[in-house]
């Protein structure tokens, strides 16, 4: 299915060898799982992974709620969504690397456990600092999640094609997890408020604990080398300053001394990173898997995808209460097609590519995605809902399709011993791609917002630039005045955050087609390989006798 190397025996491969020739205990996965064992530790680890999608977007729909109660500001509710999948993407190097030196499996329950109590603290939050810091703790548990789990997969499941097919079911418990996050979150605010949100996934990390501290073998890198710390503080906090940088952009519509000065150092940091990896003899991160040309197409495929579908469900969510003036719990339900849809086609990638191979199955993925985005930007109104359908279910697979074949691409690439690398750069990707998607793309929505909303006759100034900052503080601008202005605020916002999303998503969809003419041309077949199979293959093929 994938242009990835045969890997070694999982038991082999991740231990160490005695003298006699047997692989020692310390070090490596359970030797010898049966069928029915590795299908259930895929079970257990799909089912952590699908906790983490629900959490990356179960509190879009608790926007609303949650600023009516803490009034954060612009830049704030986005880091309070933010925060969660950009603390993800900076630990999950550290977490990869460091899990192949103590156990993957002991990474992957500390990772259960921190996720649990971080849920609990987010769910009782009472300002806007203490969420945002819960929030940056559910990162920081399920990146210690998620590197390890995908190493996990990498190590039970040594033939390709049985983890092909692993990889699609972990994408697609991922995908849609982030896909019914809202629907899950409609339900419970209605019944429980916005901290319910955080409160359901205590009782289900309590028994994916008990059932994974059982089932889940343990595995390890028998020689991982030295912890660069020095390279975890430069990845962080460089990436961190990028972030940063890019919201205050978003905050104040431009730029000042204070944003230019903070990315260029952020990008320094960062450059010093990727310079250092590159230099020492034990990096954190191997780059010289980006030296393959198909590693890194595969990669950036993976960060384009990711980072639209995932900018797709926070916006949708937002668009169709605010403009659309949807329930919480109903707009929860009219993305469940793409949720839907995302699963099919992550589980139908292996039979896509085995069809047409892996360069235009990711192609023609990408560009059915950038449809999608090109005709959710022609509908324009939330009303035509049976109109949108059709995008929602094209785009939900389209990125399917491009998450599984991507993910198994990149972890084909890496030896079983370095499994825990290869998965920090799969997910940072994944989570480096969502972080930007709705960093990016939401700076581009504010700035849209701001510009287009027309002066409103009867309002003040400070009202005036109370209702520029957010939909949200325009709502509660609203509050405050006789019924016919509050309804000329509400139409002119609305007006402005169309203009937004319509913004938006024609800038995805110009970029996903951008990323999928560079899946066409740098998957393109080497011609020296393809001569080199062709002779082997005559050589197999037996002669006629005589």
């Amino acid at each position: 299915m994938t242009e990835s190397k045969a890997p070694a025996a999982a038991g082999a491969a991740d231990g160490k060898k005695s003298a006699d020739g047997s692989t020692s205990a310390e070090g490596r996965a359970r030797p010898g799982l049966s069928a029915r064992q590795r299908w259930l530790v895929l079970a257990v680890v799909s089912g952590s992974l699908f906790l983490c999608g629900i959490d990356l977007t179960v509190l879009h729909v608790a926007v609303p709620s949650l600023s009516r109660d803490l009034d954060p500001s612009p830049a704030q509710l986005l880091w309070i969504v933010d925060v969660y999948s950009l603390t993800l993407a900076a630990l999950l190097v550290t977490c990869g690397t460091l899990g192949d030196r103590i156990g993957r499996r002991r990474m992957l329950l500390s990772g259960l456990l921190v996720f649990g109590v971080a849920s609990a603290a987010a769910a009782f939050s009472t300002s806007t600092a203490q969420l945002i810091a819960a929030r940056a703790a559910l990162g920081a548990g399920a990146a210690m999640i998620m590197a390890s789990t995908v190493a996990v997969i990498r190590v039970v499941f040594p033939d390709d094609r049985e983890r092909a097919v692993a990889l699609g079911i972990w994408t697609s418990a991922h995908s849609v997890g982030a896909t019914i996050g809202p629907l899950a979150g409609g339900l419970v605010i209605k019944a429980w408020g916005w901290g319910a949100v955080f409160l359901i996934n205590v009782p289900v990390i309590v028994v994916i604990l008990a059932v994974g501290a059982r089932v889940i073998p343990e595995s390890r890198n028998p020689e991982p080398g030295r912890w660069d710390v020095a390279g975890v503080v430069l990845s962080v906090t460089g990436l961190a300053g990028v972030v940063y940088a890019l919201k205050q952009a978003g905050e104040h519509a431009g730029l000042n001394t204070v944003i230019v000065v903070t990315g260029l150092v952020a990008s320094a940091l960062i450059y010093a990173f990727v310079r250092r990896q590159r230099r020492i003899a034990e990096p954190l991160l191997d780059f010289t898997l980006f030296r393959e040309r198909r590693f890194t197409t595969a990669t950036l495929c993976v960060i384009g995808c990711f980072g639209s579908y995932v900018a797709l469900l926070f916006f949708l969510t937002q668009w169709l209460q605010q403009v659309g003036e949807y329930a919480p719990l109903r707009a929860g339900l009219a993305l469940m097609p793409l949720a839907g849809a995302n699963a099919l086609g992550a589980v139908t990638a292996p039979w896509a590519a085995n069809r047409w191979g892996n360069r235009w199955a990711l192609t023609g993925a990408l560009c059915l995605f950038a449809v999608a985005y090109a005709a959710i930007a022609a509908v324009g109104d939330p009303a035509h809902y049976g109109i949108l359908l059709a995008p929602l279910l094209a785009a939900g697979y389209g990125a399917g399709i491009v998450m599984t074949l991507g993910a198994d691409s990149i972890m084909g690439a890496a030896q079983p011993e370095r499994a825990g690398e290869a998965a920090a750069i799969q997910e940072t990707s994944f989570e480096l791609g969502a972080g930007l998607g709705v960093a990016v793309l939401g700076t581009v929505l504010t700035a849209v917002y701001r510009t287009g909303l027309p002066q409103v006759p009867g309002l003040s100034e400070d009202q005036q630039a109370r209702t520029r900052e957010s939909f949200t503080a325009a709502q509660d601008v609203m509050t405050h005045m006789p019924p016919r202005t509050a309804r000329e605020v509400l139409h002119s916002a609305q007006h402005a955050y169309d203009r937004g999303i319509t913004a938006v998503s024609l800038i995805a969809a110009v970029g996903l087609a951008g990323t999928a003419l560079m899946a066409a041309t740098l998957l393109r077949p080497r011609r020296v390989a393809q001569q080199t199979e062709e002779h082997c293959a005559t050589e197999r093929t037996p002669r006629a006798p005589g």
